[in-house]
């Protein structure tokens, strides 16, 4: 069936955009929800929240996300030149809200190990990608990062989604799909 009701349009004149209509825009396209972690300088782990994630390559296995450049996480990110990239699952809403929030300590009660070189790894997660930083790209307001899959693991399980500002999950659409 098609909807008839007319989309909001947004009339752009130069570079002018409402960015909040904008990122509501956006936010129409789920993504999985991420925990990407770190060192600081101290070796005390850093975290956030990230829906940024994406593959790149397969060979070589590269894949990227984005840290908004006002973050006060971003001089750990740089400087480590290492980070993990924890896939949530469905229950794990509360630790993506924790590692969201400006909270100190964020690791404090949140299950995690060393991985195979020493950044946090979160338990539980559906997928983990244990990654050296290949490059770093200053794009409009954030810092683009791309890294080598030098480590990963996964299990099966639905994984977190976010969509229109919402947690979510997926529903398999065809029959007999897993």
């Amino acid at each position: 069936m098609i909807n008839k009701e007319q989309p909001n349009r947004v009339r752009v004149v130069g570079d002018a955009f409402d960015t909040r209509d904008l990122r509501q825009a956006l936010s129409a396209f789920g993504t999985g929800v991420t925990v990407v972690t770190t060192l600081d300088a101290d070796a005390r782990p850093v975290g956030v929240t990230a829906n940024s994630f994406n593959s790149v390559s397969l060979e070589p296995p590269i894949v990227l996300w984005s840290l908004r450049k006002a973050s006060p996480s971003l001089p750990a990110f740089d400087a480590c030149g290492r980070f993990v990239i924890n896939v949530l699952t469905l229950d794990q809403v509360p630790i993506s809200q924790r590692f969201a929030s400006p909270v100190p300590e964020k690791f404090r009660d949140v299950a995690h190990a060393p991985g195979e070189h020493g950044l946090p790894v979160l338990e539980g997660c559906a997928a983990v990608f244990e990654c050296q930083t290949e490059q770093r790209h200053e794009v409009g307001d954030h810092i683009l990062y791309l890294g080598r899959v030098q480590a990963y693991h996964h299990r099966p399980g639905p994984g977190l989604l976010f969509c229109q500002g919402r947690y979510a999950q997926g529903v398999s659409l065809a029959q007999g799909a897993a």
